[in-house]
């Protein structure tokens, strides 16, 4: 048996508004409200909608035997709500088919599994909250943002609860191994992995309507014989979409949903199937360990993390943030953290790049340059440092700062002892009431006994 295991990314960053100098300390609202309204309502009109009751159409059509995963950020949900709430709805109803899975992901599409480990913890379990409120599901695969992953994050993944996850299939890490397999992570051998297929993912997102492609057109029919031609053994081919692949990448006159939904009735007649990555992980068995030393992603040729972190400008601008961290989660203030939150976005670090500058990557780019967008940032961040430093002034040493997490560690710790005490004392308290009332009943008959006995002798 053959599955594909389709993954679709959702995410939207809240981008700046053109922030100067002559701001910093005087104007703390960062965003460009008009744009981000512009830009998540127009790819939704696009895109999100007519792609998610695509998807709807193909669940209901087949009976629930097309199935998919998503994976969408908490900034994006947050702009959905506050400008397409109908998409919200539309997600909603995905999730009650059941044929839907949620991935787990950071809340900010940040880089925090690569700079902060708390921060990462704290924002994967924020967006499963969200998760569980919105669509009432709790994931068990976490997908990482821009399916970022090494061996250093598979125990800390396992921990966290998760199965396993999805990333890049990346060539240099596989060399003459195929991505279509399961395989566990070294680092954690309970831990599972899905590996990205780019070379079919690209077929769709790229290539799909390039006419001096020689595949060109691709058609369903075409794709999944694909699939179903590729070695028996390899048993789940993961594919890693953005949403926006279908209505905005590649435009609907091309005829991409019309493509997306023909996918189930050819893959039927061929004997594939559609899998949830859970029901890889549950179904499969690892054909063994796969080491990944070194941070890979789903972004260019490379493959590797240079695409936010690889010139000396998104290194200053992420080593500055990140440095605010600890004193960050220590605040009490709701507008600071939620700033901190978006303030974290890779896509903020994505337009520093300066290797992308005149390719097709820079159209994503709100700026005109990488250093605009670098200077736009740093501004901002200057003065979102300055907020931070009048709660946790920077004069506070780093053994200073250590003393009071210290400090503040212990008191929660000695809350939870005292906690676990008070219930500990708590069902003695209660088990000597159950007990007391059960001698109760013997009490008051020796009680009634004794008298009648004083009477007697009293009458002798």
């Amino acid at each position: 048996m053959k599955a594909i295991n389709f993954n679709f990314e959702i995410h939207q960053p809240f981008r700046l508004k053109r922030y100067r100098f002559f701001d910093i300390g005087n104007d703390h609202y960062y965003y460009d409200d008009f744009l981000n309204d512009d830009i998540v309502t127009r790819l939704a009109e696009q895109s999100y909608l007519p792609a998610a009751r695509t998807l709807l159409r193909m669940i209901e059509e087949t009976k629930g035997a097309f199935r998919c995963s998503i994976s969408i950020s908490g900034a994006a949900i947050e702009q959905f709500e506050r400008y397409v709430p109908e998409f919200i709805d539309l997600l909603k109803k995905l999730a009650a088919t059941g044929s839907v899975e949620f991935t787990a992901t950071t809340y900010s599409h940040s880089l925090a599994s690569l700079c902060d480990p708390i921060e990462f913890e704290l924002q994967v379990k924020e967006q499963c909250a969200r998760l569980e409120s919105l669509f009432g599901v709790k994931p068990k695969t976490i997908r990482n943002t821009e399916l970022i992953y090494c061996d250093d994050l598979a125990p800390q993944m396992l921990a966290m609860g998760f199965k396993g996850c999805i990333t890049e299939g990346a060539k240099h890490i596989l060399g003459w191994k195929s991505p279509n397999y399961l395989y566990a992570a070294a680092s954690a051998p309970k831990f599972k992995m899905l590996m990205n297929n780019s070379k079919l993912a690209e077929d769709i997102a790229s290539r799909f309507s390039d006419t001096s492609w020689e595949a060109y057109p691709l058609t369903a029919d075409k794709y999944i014989d694909w699939i179903a031609s590729t070695p028996a053994e390899e048993q789940i081919i993961t594919i890693c979409l953005n949403l926006e692949t279908f209505g905005a990448m590649q435009p609907a006159s091309s005829g991409i949903f019309q493509f997306l939904e023909a996918l189930p009735r050819f893959a039927a007649e061929r004997g594939v199937e559609f899998w949830t990555p859970t029901m890889a992980m549950t179904k499969l068995k690892p054909i063994g360990q796969h080491a990944i030393p070194t941070p890979i992603s789903g972004a260019d040729e490379a493959r590797d993390t240079s695409a936010w972190l690889g010139n000396a400008l998104q290194r200053e601008a992420i080593n500055k943030l990140y440095a605010a961290g600890e004193r960050v989660r220590l605040s009490e203030d709701r507008p600071l953290k939620q700033d901190w939150l978006y303030l974290q976005a890779s896509d903020h670090f994505y337009y520093m790049s300066t290797k992308h500058f005149g390719d097709g990557h820079s159209n994503f780019s709100p700026y005109e340059t990488p250093y605009q967008a670098f200077t736009n940032y740093m501004n901002v961040l200057s003065d979102f440092l300055v907020r931070v430093d009048e709660q946790f002034p920077m004069s506070v040493d780093n053994e200073e700062l250590n003393a009071l997490l210290t400090t503040i560690r212990n008191q929660e710790s000695e809350i939870v002892a005292l906690t676990r005490e008070k219930e500990l004392l708590s069902k003695n308290i209660e088990q000597y009431n159950i007990e007391h009332k059960n001698r109760e009943p013997e009490e008051k008959k020796s009680c009634k006994k004794a008298p009648t006995k004083k009477t007697k002798k009293t009458a002798e």
